[in-house]
Order: structure tokens, then sequence, then C-alpha cells
């Protein structure tokens, strides 16, 4: 069988041409165009034959990342065994993935080392050169939150001070709010603090509460930054009674 070439042609929907003297017939249900077949079904003299698809791009998951070399899940359509992928940054420089695992036609699983920070697009190339770019930058890279502040004790403080009992401190690339994954610090009948959200600030007007005894307060602190990326660490506190005078002592 001889072999044709049909260039520059781009029928529309449910068209049917001839190719060659033998009378050959193609029928599209979808676009032909010079690239690429991208038709939703292909008849050829009578038989129906599978057209190439293009990929899409539904999400990337998880969309927040680090520098560090991470496992991203991708999900579109018609990918294809297996395929290139890329993350672009708003700025232009391309990163192919360290690796991808081809799971099935609708999900990859890719690794990425991105050592900048910053928002980017991913693109999928299939081997048969189709290809999808997500419309928007979609995976964001970005420091988690690191803490300044040591685990462990806090200090001992009097039973019944008021004011101030500690600052911690988390620091990141955005902004970081605190909180307690814990109930302890801020319960009224353990440690009976406040924490203040956007200061790392410890305060109580009255440390310990209605406790009596010395007790220790373990308690779990969460950093937490504006893209949602978060760091745990334990602290302490512990109250002592019988001092006059009332005071923090460390």
């Amino acid at each position: 069988m001889s072999e044709v070439k049909v260039n520059k042609i781009s029928p529309r929907t449910g068209t049917t041409f001839t190719v060659g003297d033998a009378g050959d017939t193609i029928t599209t249900a979808g676009n032909i165009s010079a690239n690429a077949v991208a038709a939703t079904s292909l008849t050829v003299n009578g038989q129906s034959v599978a057209a190439l698809q293009n990929p899409t791009f539904t999400s990337v998951s998880p969309d927040t990342i680090t520098n560090a070399q991470t496992s991203v899940t991708i999900t579109g359509s018609n990918f294809v065994s297996i395929p290139i992928v890329e993350a672009i940054s708003t700025t232009g420089v391309i990163t192919p993935a360290d690796s991808v695992t081809f799971n099935n036609s609708t999900s990859l699983t890719c690794n990425f080392t991105l050592t900048t920070d910053g928002t980017y697009y991913i693109r999928i190339e299939n081997n048969d050169g189709l290809a999808v770019r997500s419309s928007t930058a979609v995976l964001t890279v970005s420091d988690a939150p690191t803490w300044t502040t040591a685990a462990g004790s806090l200090g001992t403080i009097a039973g019944d001070f008021s004011g101030t009992v500690a600052t911690v401190v988390a620091t990141s690339d955005s902004a970081i709010t605190y909180s307690e994954t814990t109930n302890v610090l801020t319960n009224a009948s353990l440690a009976n603090c406040t924490l203040n959200s956007s200061t790392g600030v410890i305060s109580t007007t009255d440390f310990a509460g209605a406790n009596t005894t010395a007790a220790t307060y373990t308690f779990t602190l969460r950093a937490t930054d504006a893209e949602g990326q978060t760091a745990d660490r334990q602290f302490t506190l512990t109250s002592s009674f019988g001092a006059t005078g009332g005071g923090q002592f460390n």
C-alpha cells in the first residue's frame, strides 16, 4: 500500500473527504488540523479507528510544596504512558519532573525539586506530541514555617501571676499565625492563658487559675503561614506556689 499524506486541511465536524485515486474516505466527528488529529471519532472507509486526544489538566495535589523533592499527583484525562511533565515558573523557567509515574489515563504521580519559591504552571506532553498546560499557575513553592523558639520549657511561673508569660516565635516567607492544637494552655481549668495568634505572646490574668499546687502544663502550638503550611512544637509551663509577691521565674 502506498503512503498517502494529507496536508493543510481543516474539515469541519462531521466532514467526509476522499483521499487518493482509490477513493478512500475519512469521516470525522471532531476536528482535524494540520498539526494533530483531535477528533472525537474517526472513520476510515467505514471502519472506526481510534483518534488521538489532547490531554487535559484538572488539578495538582498538594498544590503547595517546599523546595525539597516532593511527590504530587496530577489529574486530568487522555494521558499516555509515559508523558513528559514540566513545571513552568511565571518567570518562564522550565523544570522537568524528576520522575513521572503513569497511574492511568487520568492520573500521574510526579516528583519535583523546585529550588525557587514562586508559582508554577504544569505542562503535560504525551509521547504522541499532544500537550496541555494548566491555564493558571497552579503549584506554589513556599518555605514551610520554622520555629525559632526551642521546644520544651518556657519557664516556671508563680501561681496567680498576671501579665506576659512568654513569647514564642516562628518564621516563614509569609505571615505566621499561632494556634494551640491541644486544650491545655488556653484551658481555664489548667494553665489559664491566652495566645495572641498574630504575635505569639502568651499572657494571663491568673496563671494556673483555681489550681493551688505546683504543676507542669504540656501543650502543642502550631505555626501556620499564608500558604497553609504548618509546623508544630511542644512546650511546657510550670506553676509554682508559696512565693510572695508573684512574678515570673525563668
